[in-house]
């Protein structure tokens, strides 16, 4: 969240998707400052969501193209895109249709279990340390509680009768 936590990172990996690669083309399609902009673009191409590829040496210019990481990020973009068409689109509909190529459909995101292929409700799942959670905080007693709600949850679940 720290990378993508405001207003703009978002947008500007939008128009990163619909092919947007040069400084000023960003500018002119989000209206936002240049040196916004500039720190949006830098923190991006840091953490590897962008590159930088130089298309003109007089004056240096550079245009912004999508990593895998960042290509990588359309799933999220496109699950908040379809949470935004099915709470906050009026009558009308929504104001973006996803088609996909390959089946030549409209379509939208859906997050869905890497294993069985039902999707994913917050009622359904729970969070558990993972092999990566840092050593350093697996003990602090509000991450153990954390946790222990999680089990409790999920145990109380199961007893219910349906």
């Amino acid at each position: 969240m720290d990378l993508l936590g405001d207003w703009w990172t978002p947008l500007v990996l939008r128009e990163a998707y619909y092919g947007i690669r040069r400084f000023d083309e960003f500018q002119h399609e989000l209206g936002i400052a240049r040196n916004t902009l500039s720190d949006r673009l830098r923190r991006l191409v840091d953490e590897g969501l962008l590159e930088k590829e130089l298309y003109s040496t007089e004056p240096k210019r550079y245009e912004y193209l999508l990593t895998e990481k960042g290509r990588d990020f359309f799933g999220v973009i496109a699950a908040m895109s379809h949470w935004g068409d099915t709470w906050l689109a009026g009558e009308a509909g929504p104001p973006m249709v996803f088609h996909h190529k390959s089946c030549d459909n409209d379509t939208h995101a859906e997050v869905v279990c890497a294993e069985c292929r039902e999707a994913l409700r917050s009622e359904d799942v729970t969070m558990q340390m993972g092999p990566g959670y840092p050593e350093r905080l697996r003990e602090r007693p509000d991450v153990q509680r954390r946790f222990a709600r999680q089990a409790e949850a999920s145990r109380s679940s199961e007893e219910k009768p349906v």
